[in-house]
């Protein structure tokens, strides 16, 4: 990997237009990999600290499409309180417990896509080591200027904090 850096426990680096972030959890693969194909479990912890998340419509299995809304409930956040950000991922394939792929957008609360904003092809790979699980994930952007957008935009710190999340509600569920 190229340009490593380390934001918390997240690993991370770019690799042309790909950004690959790692991280490991003290936790079984299976159980990691529901936290992110369960609905309930996903809507526990996605998004970066001080924000909520509402599944509108959640399909896991191929072709299936998962519509979410973040909102900042966090008042510390100034300008973002109240703030809401719509998302929507139309998976491409699933292997349990190894494997999602799923192509994400910015999105309205209709479900149609934000215009202008960038695309992601997202790619999760969950790795067994020792009972604890290695999360690799790949994003492609169409250009490394999108990418370099998206980084200015904050995507490290946002998915690093969503990662400390992720980390609180395993230890919870185990």
């Amino acid at each position: 990997m190229s340009e490593n850096k380390r934001c918390s426990n997240l690993e991370t680096a770019v690799e042309g237009r790909n950004l690959v972030m790692e991280r490991t959890f003290d936790a079984p693969k299976e159980l990691v990999f529901k936290a992110f194909s369960e609905s309930d479990q996903l809507a526990s912890w996605w998004g970066p600290q001080g924000w909520q998340t509402e599944n509108r419509t959640f399909e896991f299995e191929p072709d299936g499409v998962w519509h979410y809304c973040m909102r900042c409930v966090d008042e510390g956040q100034g300008d973002f309180y109240g703030q809401e950000s719509w998302g929507k991922a139309v998976y491409q394939e699933i292997e349990a417990p190894n494997k999602i792929v799923y192509n994400d957008v910015f999105a309205d609360e209709k479900g149609n896509a934000v215009e202008g904003m960038p695309k992601i092809q997202a790619n999760y790979i969950f790795q067994d080591q020792d009972g604890q699980t290695k999360l690799i994930v790949r994003n492609q952007f169409a250009s490394v200027e999108t990418l370099e957008a998206i980084m200015d935009m904050g995507i490290v710190q946002g998915f690093s904090s969503q990662m400390d999340k992720l980390d609180d509600h395993l230890k919870r569920v185990q």
